[in-house]
């Protein structure tokens, strides 16, 4: 008995390290940065030799500040799919990054969307008319400002939200800096590609992704992304479709303007986009 209890604690000092660890390999990270234009800059870290959760991480943030001469947007298709890198170039766009859950094979978002107050898509809920995790938790632009809201246990949640435009996913990893992470599923436990959405206290919006599927970078569970980014100082954070689906694009960076390394090619490049059926963008007014 008390060689177990032993055991227990080393088990607990052990993780209580580790997590330590990752958190000073997080805040102390020397990010690469550029300055894309007034009140927007772009980060980038790649975490080698197994050193943030005994893993290799990429990951790219681009981090905003709200200000007058910038708006973030929607943009959705009810059927057709385009690439993140399309949406973007064609909704004239300084950035995008991808959305929520949608049908792989005939294209329309599975969670609700609605853009400029007119309604793109309705949730397609699980059996006995249950929410899916990724319904739980919304994206609303009210005049080009960002913010996100979790889902307050009622039916018509998302109908009722002061914004113009309002996008569900999730689910939600940080609310008023509180983790609130519940769901134990392989969706969750599974390290993939991730993209985020997060405010942080200043109200400056962060586009996040962490690339996964490669040697060079593992992907995170959702315990890990929410970590990562309650170590950044973020108040509000959501999950947006990961895997295959994650993608950052910055116009006027080279090649395609995709700044993260796509997995859907099964290559190191930044050409493996998936072709996606929403985004969210930030645009000039």
């Amino acid at each position: 008995m008390r060689i177990s209890a032993c055991f227990i604690l080393f088990q607990l000092f052990s993780a209580g390290l580790c997590a330590q660890q990752d958190s000073i390999a997080v805040v102390n990270a020397k990010w690469e940065t550029k300055r894309i234009a007034r009140g927007i800059s772009l980060k980038h870290y790649g975490f080698t030799g197994n050193t943030l959760f005994n893993s290799n991480q990429n990951i790219t943030i681009l981090e905003v500040k709200q200000k007058r001469k910038l708006e973030f947007d929607l943009a959705a298709e009810a059927r057709l799919k385009k690439t993140t890198s399309e949406f973007g170039v064609d909704n004239n766009a300084i950035a995008a990054i991808n959305g929520t859950f949608f049908d792989v094979a005939n294209g329309g978002s599975v969670d609700f969307i609605k853009l400029n107050d007119r309604i793109i898509n309705e949730n397609r809920t699980l059996a006995a008319n249950a929410r899916a995790i990724h319904q739980k938790a919304a994206i609303v632009i009210k005049g080009g400002k960002l913010s996100i809201s979790q889902w307050d246990g009622s039916g018509d949640w998302e109908k009722l939200l002061k914004g113009d435009d309002v996008m569900l996913s999730g689910p939600m990893l940080l609310d008023d800096f509180a983790d609130v992470l519940a769901d134990t599923s392989a969706f969750s436990r599974n390290r993939h590609p991730r993209s985020v959405i997060a405010v942080d206290g200043r109200n400056r919006v962060w586009f996040i992704t962490v690339d996964g599927r490669h040697e060079n970078s593992a992907g995170m569970s959702l315990s890990e992304i929410s970590k990562v980014v309650r170590w950044m100082k973020c108040k509000d954070a959501i999950n947006l479709d990961g895997g295959g689906s994650t993608t950052l694009w910055v116009k006027g960076q080279s090649g395609s303007g995709v700044v993260n390394y796509p997995s859907d090619n099964k290559k190191w490049d930044h050409e493996g986009q998936r072709k996606v059926a929403n985004v969210v963008l930030l645009k000039r007014k």
